[in-house]
C-alpha cells in the first residue's frame, strides 16, 4: 500500500491573539511574587544575625513586650488591639484588655527571653518568646487569644474546636480591626504570606 504526499500551500500568518485580562493578571501577579521572594531573600541576608533579649517582660498588649528598651511583637500571632471589642452572647466584651491579660498571666512575672531578626513596620523586633519552658507565641493562639498570623495554624486550629477565647463568640480580625480604625495595613509575619497579602493590597483582589 502506497501513500503520496502532496504538500499543502503555505499559511498566511495571522497577528498574535490579545491576552485576556485575567492572563495579563496572572503574569503580573507572578512577576511581583518573583519580586517579593528575592527582596525577602535579601532582606534575610541583610539580617543574619540573631538578636537576643532576655529580661523582665512589660506586656503591652496581646502580642507586645518591651524587654529594657526593646519593643517585642510576638512573631506569627496577631491579638485583638487593646481597645478593641469582641462578641459573645449578643454583648460586647473587652477582648483586647482580655488577650493582654492572658499573655500576663502566661509570663507569670518570670523572666522572658526572646529572639528574632526581622522587624515590623514599626522597628518592633519580631520575636519567638518564652517564659520558662512556655512558648508564649504558641500559647496565646492555643488560648484563643491570639489568631495565626503566617504561623501557629495548628494552635488557631485546636482553639476554634475548643471554642477557647474570642472563638467562643464572634470577633473582627486585629488586622481588619487596625485597617478599619487606623487605616493600617499589616502583612503577615510568614514570607509567603507576607507576598500574599502585598499581592491582595495591589490588586485589591478579595
Amino acid at each position: 500500500m502506497s501513500r503520496s504526499w502532496s504538500q499543502r500551500p503555505g499559511r498566511r500568518p495571522y497577528p498574535p491573539r490579545p491576552r485576556s485580562p485575567w492572563r495579563r493578571f496572572f503574569d503580573y501577579a507572578l512577576a511581583i511574587l518573583f519580586l517579593g521572594l528575592m527582596a525577602l531573600i535579601v532582606a534575610r541576608f541583610d539580617r543574619v544575625s540573631t538578636r537576643q533579649e532576655n529580661g523582665t517582660a512589660i506586656v503591652n498588649d496581646g502580642d507586645t513586650i518591651t524587654l529594657g528598651k526593646e519593643r517585642i511583637r510576638l512573631r506569627g500571632i496577631d491579638a485583638p488591639e487593646y481597645s478593641q471589642l469582641c462578641r459573645k452572647e449578643g454583648v460586647d466584651y473587652p477582648c483586647g484588655r482580655l488577650s493582654r491579660q492572658a499573655l500576663v498571666k502566661l509570663i507569670g512575672g518570670r523572666a522572658v527571653s526572646c529572639s528574632g531578626w526581622q522587624r515590623d513596620r514599626y522597628d518592633r523586633l519580631l520575636g519567638d518568646c518564652k517564659a520558662g519552658n512556655v512558648d508564649l507565641n504558641a500559647e496565646q493562639v492555643r488560648a484563643g487569644w491570639a489568631v495565626a498570623f503566617g504561623d501557629f495554624v495548628m494552635e488557631e486550629a485546636a482553639a476554634r474546636v475548643a471554642r477557647a477565647g474570642i472563638w467562643a463568640g464572634s470577633f473582627e480580625e486585629p488586622r481588619d480591626w487596625r485597617r478599619s480604625h487606623d487605616g493600617i495595613v499589616e502583612p503577615r509575619h510568614g514570607a509567603l504570606a507576607s507576598v500574599g497579602d502585598t499581592l491582595r493590597e495591589l490588586f485589591r483582589f478579595r
